[in-house]
């Protein structure tokens, strides 16, 4: 019975190690992000935290960590179908298992990420695939379509918000599961709000695999608070859905839809639109030049 005890008190261990470091993980891109789209003395903060946290792991464990987040940017990742969600390598099913139960710290056989299994999360559902013939997709239409639009909502808050762009998302079969969806973005909120001024919220998921990067985005009239923190009411929300081997490229999706909307006269053009096609218009106009 003692002999079990110790197993279980083990596994606590590295369970605790494996939370740290999604944590950390999770600071650093909500740090990336600042990057990308407001730079500003916040980022010495955050950066203090990331130094922090990264110091509370074992020697070992940190120096990993840091190799692989500057040769990668990801440092830590899910299993997702058996196989490591940044490189695709087929994990052997003992590890697979053994990575569940988290009687240790494992890294992939390839590409040596740290591993974890995630717990039930969102998951986007294959969409039909292009017909041949058809012209490829470029810029915003690679990552979203008139069906994700929603103008000047009637929503009163931040979560009432997001709620609704999470239901059309599952609703327009873009992923399996809205209420996850939702559960996880507002912990995503919680570690720094996704609002930057002048009037714009990126809130989104990571490791939501099954497809690629997708986006749905609310316009508001009159604004919702997004956070103590904003200068400015919100009117365009951005719901944004990330596999894992899509992280880096989210941050140049970003930083330009950051720089389109810097320009008042596009915003006023997104906001102007009343039904789903004029709002899908006015992005696919408005984005061109900066989202590729």
């Amino acid at each position: 019975m003692a002999k079990m005890d110790d197993i279980q008190d083990q596994r606590g261990v590295f369970q605790k190690i494996i939370n740290h470091m999604i944590q950390l993980q999770d600071l650093i891109f909500a740090r990336d992000q600042q990057q990308a789209s407001m730079p500003g003395s916040r980022l010495i903060q955050l950066d203090t935290a990331i130094q922090t946290m990264l110091e509370e792991l074992p020697e070992d464990v940190s120096s990993h960590f840091d190799k692989m987040h500057r040769k990668y940017g990801l440092a830590l990742v899910p299993i997702s179908n058996g196989n490591c969600s940044a490189c695709g390598m087929a994990i052997p099913v003992s590890q697979v298992h053994a990575v569940h139960a988290a009687d240790n710290i494992y890294t992939c056989p390839n590409c040596a990420r740290y591993l974890f299994y995630p717990d039930s999360p969102a998951r986007r559902v294959g969409t039909k695939k292009r017909r041949r013939g058809e012209p490829m997709q470029v810029g915003i239409a690679r990552f979203s379509a008139p069906v994700l639009m929603l103008p000047r909502v009637k929503t009163d808050t931040r979560d009432e918000t997001i709620r609704l762009l999470c239901q059309q998302m599952q609703e327009q079969g873009f992923v399996d599961n809205g209420s996850r969806l939702f559960e996880e973005s507002l912990r995503r909120e919680a570690i720094m709000s996704t609002s930057v001024d002048p009037g714009l919220a990126f809130p989104h998921v990571r490791g939501v695999e099954g497809g690629g990067l997708t986006l749905a985005l609310a316009t508001h009239a009159k604004g919702v608070r997004f956070s103590e923190e904003s200068r400015s009411l919100t009117k365009m929300v951005f719901m944004i859905v990330i596999p894992t081997a899509a992280s880096a490229f989210y941050l140049k999706l970003l930083s330009g839809l950051t720089q389109a909307f810097r320009d008042a006269k596009n915003r006023e053009a997104v906001l102007d639109a009343k039904t789903p096609e004029d709002l899908w218009k006015a992005l696919v106009k408005t984005t061109r030049k900066h989202v590729l």
